[in-house]
């Protein structure tokens, strides 16, 4: 794929190494010339150094064929700036963060993805952390939905219990779906005949989020 990533603050990097480890052609625009000169110096790939915000620096990136573009400055205004730039191009997925909830709506009115303020994000994954240590690599998703990691313990009342007896005993809901199972490294795609065993990781979507009354299902805790 060809991608264009605007910033190269912390995130962009980041966000760079992920897409150059798959083998993708990468060019990363920011206007601050210190921070092109540097990572230029780590990185093996094209770098621009202008405003995305102006619809010129996007024509000298070669928009017009990027398969993806990726805004992640601290600027909300300029991000969306670069989100409808993007649109003239035509450029299939677009995707930005969005530092302030409030404007989210108006990049998904645009057509992006978005990603909520990166640090509001960690200090809230590290909260949930402390509250509920069990659950783990938790995403939260709209309207109070999660993805989230969890392991069966010895206490859990579905342990030896297939997914649809648990299902026939209310013990999962209709609002929970069971993603994965990963099973001392192996992972399953679970079906009405998979039993939950004991050490289990188990990938969890859940309409009403890691609410008690959810993990108390697989780790018996009240």
């Amino acid at each position: 794929m060809y991608l264009i990533i605007v910033g190269a603050g912390d995130v962009g990097l980041k966000t760079l190494e992920l897409a150059l480890r798959d083998q993708n052609d990468v060019v990363v625009i920011d206007n601050d010339e210190n921070k092109i000169d540097s990572a230029s110096s780590k990185y093996d790939c094209v770098f621009i150094h202008g405003d995305a915000t102006i619809r010129d620096t996007l024509k000298d990136a070669e928009a017009d064929r990027a398969d993806a573009i990726i805004s992640t400055t601290a600027d909300d205004p300029a991000n969306m700036m670069v989100m409808l730039n993007a649109q003239d191009f035509e450029i299939p997925s677009l995707v930005s963060i969005v530092n302030h909830s409030t404007h989210i709506r108006y990049f998904r009115e645009l057509g992006a993805n978005v990603i909520g303020d990166p640090d509001e994000l960690i200090a809230e994954y590290l909260y949930r952390a402390m509250q509920k240590p069990s659950v783990k690599n938790y995403m939260k998703l709209t309207k109070g939905a999660e993805v989230f990691e969890i392991t069966v313990t010895e206490d859990s009342p579905i342990i030896e219990k297939t997914l649809e007896e648990a299902a026939n005993r209310n013990l999962i809901d209709e609002e929970t779906i069971i993603l994965a199972i990963d099973r001392e490294g192996k992972l399953l795609t679970p079906k009405g005949d998979t039993k939950f065993l004991k050490g289990d990781l188990v990938t969890v979507f859940s309409q009403k989020g890691a609410k008690k009354e959810i993990t108390k299902v697989f780790t018996g805790e009240e």
